[in-house]
Order: C-alpha cells, then structure tokens, then sequence
C-alpha cells in the first residue's frame, strides 16, 4: 500500500510541474507578441472641438458654463379670488400696462391667484409694488421659485 501512495503523490507533483510549466509557457509567449491598434475616429469630433474652441474664444461667451434656469426669488401679487374671469381680467389689464413683465395665473383651490414679474430681489419686487398698488387694490409681494433672468444679456 506504501507503494501506491507514493504513487499518487508523484503523480500529482508530476500534474503540478505539468500545469505550473505549460502557464509559463503560455505567458511568455503571450508577453514576446506584439499588436497593431487602429482608432477609427468620426471626423465630426474635430469639427465639433474646432467649434467649440471658436465658441470658447467669443465674448460674452457662457459655452460650458451652467446656468441655472431657477432659484428661489420674488414676485408681486396683484390678484386673489374665487372667480376665474376676475383672474383674467386682472391678468390682461397688468399685460397691458406692463408688457415687459411675465404674468402667472396660480390656482389654489378655491382661489385663483395672479402674480408678476421675475425678480431676484425683494427691492426690485417693492418698485413694482409701488407702481402697480394705484391700479390694484390688495397687492404685496410673494417669496416662491422663479423663473431666473438673464444677466449681462447685451440683445
């Protein structure tokens, strides 16, 4: 029994050397190879960095820059009512003595709710509320997310 017990053992170191030769062997001619890399590029890529080098070098130019579209900032409230038609009326009747500003109809039930302007200070916000209070009766000024303007915009 001694006889085939060492039997496997040698066997075994045998399998070993076999496996541990034939991986050194298929690394180093792995190794010794070499390849050939080909990159297929789009020639729009180049246009598109001409481009945008073109675009960068501008003035005024704001190309990569994030700009938010909203924030938080103020607007006056001219209107406040159950009825719609009132809410229009107030509506069309701001549009037509401001029609610079941006108007917005809210309504939260039951009330309809019309407010102007998109402003980013509350000092900005009370020139308007003391040039519309002869017009409208009930107005003041709301803090709530607005639509941010655009700044140092030379169109």
């Amino acid at each position: 029994m001694k006889t085939s017990n060492t039997t496997s053992s040698l066997s075994r170191k045998a399998i070993g050397c076999g496996i541990a030769f034939f991986m050194l062997f298929s690394v180093t001619s792995l190794a010794q190879t070499r390849g050939k890399l080909t990159v297929v590029k789009d020639p729009r890529i180049d246009s598109l960095i001409a481009l945008r080098l073109a675009l960068s070098k501008m003035p005024n130019s704001n190309v990569g820059v994030y700009a938010p579209t909203s924030g938080r900032g103020f607007r006056v409230q001219i209107f406040s009512g159950s009825n719609r038609t009132d809410a229009y009326n107030a509506q069309s009747k701001f549009n037509n003595l401001y029609p610079e500003l941006k108007t917005y109809i809210i309504y939260s039930e039951p009330n309809f709710k019309v407010r102007a302007g998109d402003f980013r200070t509350r000092l900005e916000a009370s020139k308007l509320l003391e040039q519309v209070r002869p017009q409208f009766t009930s107005v003041f000024i709301i803090t709530e997310k607005i639509n941010l303007p655009k700044i140092g915009n030379n169109d």
